[in-house]
């Protein structure tokens, strides 16, 4: 059994090639743009949403079939043919120019597997099921959009305004004390009334206070 390490990768202007030119490949083509990928696409066809994506030039494409060479540079590569056979060979190939390789549904052929993530902000949670299971890891996503509420963006971005303004202060806080002032509950109800200047003030209050008793 396959045992996967998580780990968030930076796409910013990597090259990221996607073999296919259907539904999937579209729906993969689409995340990697999200995290501003450099997307090259190569199939003789492209599904609409895909022709749409190159006319725009969101994406390069290569309007004919797969060749091992395409892989050439790749940091990351997704296989999305409805071909087993040539999903398996985009798979070894891509292994061999040493890049990242998904095979769509099929997580043995792959050296990662794309989880189902939830978003708030600069909050992700990702969820996997050791490629076992996308349907579980889905409605597990969709029971987490209900206990972590759209309001954790914007207390993400109150506990980051508040670190800024400790490290200007030249004031290191251990993990304990944080973990003690971030009254959750507090931060929630403050971003819905709309009083975020006033969640920073109390946040950096309780934190200061807390580090000055501890001293």
């Amino acid at each position: 059994m396959t045992s996967y390490y998580p780990v968030f990768l930076d796409l910013k202007g990597r090259k990221c090639v996607v073999v296919g030119g259907g539904s999937v490949a579209e729906r993969k083509v689409g995340t990697l743009i999200e995290y501003q990928a450099s997307v090259t696409v190569i199939s003789p066809e492209l599904s609409p949403g895909l022709q749409k994506l190159a006319e725009r030039n969101d994406i390069q494409t290569i309007r004919r079939q797969y060749r091992s060479s395409d892989l050439k540079d790749a940091f990351l590569v997704i296989a999305a043919t409805d071909n087993v056979t040539v999903n398996s060979a985009i798979a070894k190939q891509g292994t061999q120019y040493r890049a990242l390789v998904n095979v769509a549904d099929a997580p043995r052929d792959s050296s990662f597997i794309v989880p189902s993530v939830l978003h708030r902000g600069d909050i992700t949670i990702a969820i996997g099921t050791a490629g076992k299971s996308p349907a579980l890891a889905r409605k597990l996503r969709t029971a987490l959009e209900l206990v972590v509420p759209p309001e954790y963006a914007s207390v993400v971005t109150i506990v980051s305004d508040v670190r800024q303004e400790l490290a200007r202060r030249q004031i290191t806080v251990n993990g304990d004390t944080w973990q003690k002032c971030l009254d959750i509950d507090f931060l929630l109800e403050m971003v819905k009334k709309g009083k975020l200047e006033g969640a920073r003030e109390r946040l950096l209050a309780d934190i200061l206070a807390a580090d000055e008793s501890s001293s």
